[in-house]
This record gives structure tokens, C-alpha cells and sequence, in this order.
């Protein structure tokens, strides 16, 4: 036990860059297992609910937060993170450690947990690598953040290419419900969270169109297989795959209906997905698609990637999505 508090001493200072559904679960986890933890937000609101009333009146209005949960609306505190848990929409991450570079220092370790690109077709790790000094890791897995309010057993893959911090890191989460797993495999960690997004929009047309569960399945193991291919061309290991961040978290996202992603398949099978629902929330996967059939996969590579090439298809063009289903199979004999 000795051993284990001296490691979670080498982060005493814990902050969260968001204070969003996922930032306060994890960091409400973390704070019940004794933890000191601060958010870092721009909503002012939002900071004085978690600190004068001990809840997220936004994201958790009903859930009591622990009093060791702590936000802060001032990007200078940020210097003092040992530790600094990126927990923003994928679209600005980078962005913001760019922008608060001054007060992050070069020590602090950054820990992704948002999942779509960062700057082209570049993932936000690897992103990170190139523009910081920091040691840059990722932390992906099958999380719904409703779920670690409550404290269930959730899992997910920390990977960073320094063995040591997954040392340090699973100290910080002993006592809480979260059990990590670990890859050094910082890459195909950040490819897998991108393309379960994908995958599970794909999963929600189907269903929408089809309650069959032998469709279903049919579909899903050939999403897996499209997936390993995408990760294995951009540098991922095989091995991943069956980490928590691999199949883990591409079933809970495709085949559960709290996920977002697949609520676009649904509503796009069912014809009511319009642009305006699109704008005003944060889909990972929709954003992700054309990046990777355009810009990852050529034109002349959609043959072996029937799914992802014919998904995109309905995001670029008037497309018959009752055709969906159909089409796909044909590419299947």
C-alpha cells in the first residue's frame, strides 16, 4: 500500500480541461477515492454550482459531487499540473493546449481522452507530439459517462510509450471503479476511438432499417474487420484491437443507445437526421468520415472498404438511405 501512495504522490496536482459529462465523472471518480482534483472551465456558472453547491448543474444536476471536486475558470492555475486530463471536444483540443502553453508546463503529463482528429489527418496525439514538449498519452474506452457517475465498473486502455506512467496512473485510479488496461501503442489507441464512432453510425442505420439480429452481427464483425484494416495502414498493432479500446468500446458505442454516433445511424436509417440536429451536437464520427475516405483512404482503395466509402457517400451527396443496407451486401459476395 506504501508503494502505491508514494506513486500517487507523483500526481499530487490533478486537473481536468473540461468540465463536460466525461471531465466531471472521471474527475468525481477520482475525488471519492480521495483525490484532489480540479476542473478547468470557461463557464463561469458551471464553476461556482461545482464549488459552492457541489454539483454540475449543467451536465449532472441531480448527482452530488465529492468535496474534494474543485473547478476553476483560471487557465493560469493550470501550471500547477502535475497531471493534465484533456477532456474537451476533439475539434478544439489541441487548440487549447496551444493556446495555454504558457501555463502548462513542459513536465505536465497530458492524458487525451477526446477522440477524433487533431489538426488534418493527424490524431490529436500524435498531433501533440509534434507541437509539445510534453509526455503525450491516451485514455479510450468503453465509458458512458452517466455510468461512472454511478459508480459502475468501467474499463478503459491507458497507453503512453513510457511503461512507467501506467505505473503511476493505475496508483491514481486504485480505490476508484475504473479499471485500466495498457499499450504502448499511443496510435492505434487514438485510430480505434475514431473509428468506433464511424462503425456505430453505420450499426444504427442498419438497425434502423432491419431489427435483425443476424444482420446485425453480420454487419458488426465486418466493421471490426474494416477497422483493423484502417488501424493496421496508419501505423496501429493488432493487439490493440483487444484492449478495451478495441472491441470493448466499438460494442458499446455501435450497439447501445446512449451513444450518440449510433442515434445518427438511427435517425439517418429512419429519415429524420436533418444538418441542424448535425450542428448542434458534438459527433465524432460524422466529422471523422470524410478525413478518412478522402484524405487516408484514396478514391481507388473504396473497394476495400465497402462500409466507411458507402457512408460517406450519404454525407457528400442526396443519397437513398432505404438503398444503404442493399448496398453494402452486394459488396459482401
Amino acid at each position: 500500500m506504501q508503494g502505491i501512495e508514494v506513486l500517487k504522490q507523483a500526481f499530487e496536482n490533478i486537473y481536468i480541461a473540461g468540465a463536460g459529462s466525461i471531465g466531471t465523472a472521471l474527475g468525481n471518480a477520482l475525488a471519492r477515492s480521495g483525490v484532489k482534483v480540479t476542473l478547468y472551465t470557461i463557464e463561469e456558472d458551471v464553476a461556482r454550482s461545482v464549488n459552492g453547491l457541489h454539483i454540475n448543474q449543467e451536465y449532472f444536476p441531480n448527482a452530488l459531487l465529492s468535496e474534494k471536486l474543485m473547478a476553476t475558470t483560471r487557465a493560469e492555475e493550470l501550471q500547477q499540473a502535475d497531471i493534465l486530463f484533456l477532456a474537451i471536444p476533439s475539434v478544439i483540443t489541441v487548440d487549447f493546449v496551444l493556446q495555454n502553453k504558457e501555463f502548462i508546463s513542459d513536465e505536465t503529463v497530458l492524458v487525451n481522452l477526446a477522440k477524433g482528429f487533431g489538426c488534418g489527418r493527424m490524431t490529436i496525439a500524435a498531433c501533440l507530439q509534434k507541437m509539445v514538449a510534453n509526455p503525450v498519452c491516451t485514455l479510450k474506452g468503453p465509458t458512458f459517462a452517466r455510468e461512472i457517475m454511478n459508480g459502475a465498473p468501467t474499463a478503459m486502455t491507458f497507453a503512453a510509450h513510457d511503461p512507467l506512467l501506467f505505473e503511476k496512473i493505475s496508483s491514481l485510479f486504485a480505490g476508484t471503479p475504473l479499471y485500466l488496461d495498457y499499450t504502448d501503442d499511443v496510435e492505434g489507441v487514438e485510430f480505434l476511438s475514431i473509428l468506433k464512432n464511424i462503425y456505430a453510425i453505420i450499426l444504427g442505420i442498419v438497425d434502423a432499417n432491419f431489427d435483425s439480429p443476424n444482420l446485425r452481427f453480420l454487419v458488426l464483425t465486418r466493421a471490426f474487420a474494416e477497422m483493423r484494416k484502417i488501424m493496421l495502414l496508419n501505423g496501429g498493432e493488432e493487439g490493440s484491437l483487444f484492449h478495451y479500446c478495441g472491441y470493448g468500446d466499438f460494442g458499446l458505442t455501435a450497439l447501445n443507445n446512449l451513444s450518440r454516433n449510433r442515434t445518427l445511424g438511427l435517425l439517418i436509417g429512419k429519415g429524420f437526421f436533418t444538418r441542424d440536429i448535425s450542428d448542434k451536437v458534438v459527433l465524432e464520427g460524422k466529422m471523422a468520415v470524410n478525413i478518412i475516405c478522402n484524405e487516408i483512404l484514396k478514391e481507388e482503395e473504396c473497394s476495400g472498404f465497402p462500409l466507411i466509402c458507402e457512408l460517406n457517400r450519404i454525407f457528400m451527396n442526396n443519397y437513398d438511405v432505404s438503398a444503404f443496407v442493399g448496398n453494402i451486401l452486394k459488396t459482401m459476395r
